[in-house]
């Protein structure tokens, strides 16, 4: 429980600084993978939680079904990190007259 609560707390951090940052103006898909679908992983973890007093093996059920959605989550994110540097560095450096 407390693991999702400090989790809601990196996304509010993550809002603001994606809100504050000058060098790129995010896009649907930026907003919707780094605070819209993060969200749903850390809410079934906050609820599986609460639900493992009472009902153990499904709540573990929820655990594996978010741990899973964080990894989709941050496969897409690690993806579009690396083409971003790729695409616009070879962008930068084909201009640049070395």
């Amino acid at each position: 429980m407390l693991s999702a609560a400090a989790e809601f707390v990196y996304i509010a951090i993550v809002l603001r600084r994606m809100r504050r940052q000058g060098g790129y103006e995010p896009e649907f898909e930026d907003w919707l993978f780094h605070i819209g679908f993060p969200i749903a992983p850390y809410a079934v973890l906050a609820l599986s939680a609460l639900a493992m007093v009472l009902h153990a093996r499904e709540a573990l059920f929820g655990v594996a079904a978010a741990a899973l959605l964080l990894l989709f989550i941050g496969i897409h994110n690690a993806w579009d990190a690396v083409s971003y540097h790729v695409f616009f560095s070879m962008r930068d450096t084909d201009a640049d007259p070395r």
